[in-house]
């Protein structure tokens, strides 16, 4: 095997480990599920041992694949980072940005910072994907994610841009009729419309005396939309638990009201997440620099 191949047979294999697929390996390096095949099969005979262990279903790796992918990958990303510092003076971002976040923080933050990055990099063709799950950026093919909360894939690079309180909030028209809650006992006296999106059962959560507590609901509207569940509380349809980036500028205008701010729990940090890899793509980078240098995404004070 010449040694061009060898290289793009490790470039195969570390795709398809980390896509669990030849198919969805060939996709993304733009070859046939054959080639791809042929391109393992070589460099599993070339070093005289199984990498991965094929099924009509899956594809898992070895022992012998698992540790021949840790220094697969840092090879591949010593020989991308070295290509990248001979051509850092002349790289300007170009290519296909996809970027994902949230529905409604995706519309309401990211889509403005999204455009006037395009607007100066016309190099640059953008997607944004909005969705309220957790997209996997590998799979998805995702350059750079908005996550709201803590982070759980420590394989990911995180910089921390900002927070967002979690609020319960009320119309102005719907606390006079009913009395602004001014304990988590007094909850139980009203209408509560539960996202599910931010709480998937029927509880709140809070912290009480130094100690998380959580408050079971028996919601009036149970909706998997934050718009309907911050429509209906806006009409008056009760208190409701949202992002405060959700209703800043409703509770900015007067048309909700922040309630119970003494029990809120602590402020989720807001992280801009990426592969974490020595290299990062100079369109990722400039994005991610112009998020830091231009947005203010603190929503802790309303």
């Amino acid at each position: 095997m010449m040694r061009v191949d060898r290289l793009e047979a490790m470039a195969a294999f570390v795709a398809v480990a980390d896509l669990r697929g030849f198919a969805p390996a060939a996709r993304k390096l733009g070859l046939s599920p054959s080639a791809v095949t042929r391109l393992v099969a070589a460099l599993e005979e070339r070093l005289a041992t199984r990498l991965l262990q094929r099924t009509t279903r899956s594809v898992s790796l070895t022992d012998a694949g698992a540790r021949y992918l840790e220094r697969a990958r840092r090879i591949l990303g010593d020989l991308e980072e070295a290509e990248a510092d001979a051509l850092a003076e002349h790289t300007e971002p170009t290519g296909r940005l996809v970027v994902a976040a949230s529905n409604l923080f995706g519309r309401l933050a990211v889509a403005p910072v999204l455009s006037e990055f395009l607007t100066r990099h016309p190099g640059v063709v953008g997607e944004l994907t909005l969705s309220d799950r957790n997209v996997n950026l590998v799979e998805d093919g995702v350059d750079v994610a908005v996550r709201i909360g803590a982070l759980s894939d420590s394989s990911l690079h995180a910089r921390r841009v900002g927070a967002t309180r979690r609020v319960v909030v009320a119309a102005p028209a719907y606390l006079a009729r009913r009395s602004s809650p001014r304990t988590l006992d007094e909850l139980a006296g009203h209408a509560v419309v539960q996202f599910t999106g931010l709480h998937p059962t029927p509880e709140w959560r809070f912290v009480a005396d130094g100690r998380p507590r959580a408050v079971a609901l028996r919601p009036v509207l149970v909706t998997n939309s934050a718009d309907a569940a911050i429509g209906h509380a806006e009409r008056g349809g009760g208190l409701t638990m949202a992002l405060a980036y959700q209703v800043a500028a409703a509770v900015r205008a007067g048309r909700l009201v922040v309630v119970l701010a003494e029990f809120e729990p602590p402020p989720l940090p807001i992280h801009l997440v990426y592969p974490d890899a020595r290299f990062v793509p100079a369109k990722v980078r400039a994005f991610v620099d112009l998020v830091v240098g231009t947005c203010d995404w603190n929503f802790v004070a309303l």
